[in-house]
């Protein structure tokens, strides 16, 4: 048996969910994606995955075995466009993943601007706010918001972003606009839900000499940062995001920034990519073009109601 092809199979059926959509993707038959990945099970001598054609679960020597073939299969892909000269010349596909609204707005213009530059590379951008890993989901770059943890990846700064407070115009008429962080204390706010939702919001208070965290009264929550940012528009409170998340809606007038003085530390970006071997030409070229752009475009970012 070739085991590097069930190896992929094993791989695309895991990453599509089921072997039928697998099959789909691959354009093979169903019956011959399973007998392929059950003579890789009979080889090993143990059970990869429990399966049906709507859907699967790995075991837990599948997902061991997955781990290291995910590497395997790196490693042979990269020595393939290494020997068909991606390493020499800048062409091939890169895979990008960037968080949502960032990747659309900064990430997605400047992928445009280099694939005009250099015609022989392709990009396939993976718009995702989870953190994917490098190296098992196969992505050559991350854009990552925030710090990082200590990794052996390569990380290069491309800006910071200011984590802002705002309202509506309409809004801070009927509710005035707060001078300090205590007075946003018993103010409407809107609450971004999800996995890592606040319960405070961390300002810097030149009376108390340091941070403060502020409780929150929120009106409403929400579980996207562009309907937290739809919900301040519409005057329903505070919201809290970071720079780029409101900077169309502040620079249309839509939502002024407000406690500018008590903004917290900026959070980092940064371009973060594994370190196999010797970097292909095509990720160097995209690096040296793609950071001076977005540290151009971070730079940008309007303050209220204009640009800097």
């Amino acid at each position: 048996m070739d085991r590097l092809e069930a190896m992929t199979l094993l791989r695309e059926a895991v990453d599509h969910g089921s072997l039928s959509a697998a099959g789909r993707a691959l354009r093979i038959p169903v019956p011959t994606l399973s007998r392929k990945i059950s003579d890789l099970e009979a080889r090993i001598g143990t059970r990869l995955l429990v399966r049906t054609t709507r859907s699967l679960t790995l075991t837990d020597a599948g997902a061991t075995y997955l781990t290291a073939a995910r590497r395997i299969l790196h490693d042979v892909e990269a020595a393939e466009r290494e020997a068909a000269g991606e390493l020499a010349e800048p062409k091939g596909e890169l895979v990008l993943t960037a968080p949502i609204q960032f990747g659309r707005l900064h990430v997605l213009p400047t992928v445009a601007d280099f694939l005009e530059r250099f015609p022989a590379i392709g990009v396939r951008l993976v718009l995702n706010d989870r953190n994917v890993h490098l190296v098992d989901d196969e992505i050559d770059m991350a854009v990552r918001i925030g710090p990082l943890a200590d990794s052996a990846m390569v990380a290069t700064k491309v800006g910071a972003l200011r984590i802002v407070t705002a309202a509506s115009p309409a809004f801070l008429d009927r509710h005035g606009t707060p001078k300090t962080p205590d007075d946003l204390r018993d103010r409407p706010v809107v609450a971004v839900d999800g996995p890592m939702a606040q319960t405070s919001w961390p300002l810097t208070s030149r009376a108390r000499g340091g941070s403060v965290d502020v409780a929150l009264s929120p009106r409403l929550a929400v579980t996207t940062t562009e309907a937290a940012a739809d919900a301040a528009i519409l005057g329903v409170g505070f919201v809290r995001l970071l720079h780029y998340q409101v900077s169309e809606a502040v620079e249309a007038g839509r939502l002024r920034l407000v406690l500018e003085d008590a903004e917290p530390v900026p959070v980092p970006v940064h371009l973060v990519h594994a370190t196999h071997g010797q970097m292909p030409l095509k990720l160097r070229r995209f690096i040296d073009f793609a950071v001076r752009r977005l540290r151009e475009r971070l730079s940008r970012l309007p303050r209220n109601g204009h640009r800097p």
